[in-house]
């Protein structure tokens, strides 16, 4: 019996995604530490009520003309 072939290695396509996704990790690391993104978190966005009024679920809303 020949013995088996030896193991070829890892597939070039797979070890340039992992460097992708690497580099991808380390920018957004960097990003979050240095502020570049700006403020995240629930102070971001208003409510939708906030600019002005109640909000009303769709289903007591005026219809559109």
């Amino acid at each position: 019996m020949a013995a088996p072939a030896p193991y070829p290695g890892t597939p070039l396509w797979v070890k340039v995604f992992g460097i992708i996704a690497l580099i991808l990790i380390v920018l957004v690391v960097i990003a979050l530490f240095t502020g570049v993104g700006g403020e995240h978190g629930p102070g971001r966005h208003p409510l939708s009520g906030a600019l002005g009024g109640p909000v009303l679920p769709i289903a007591h809303r005026a219809p559109r003309p």
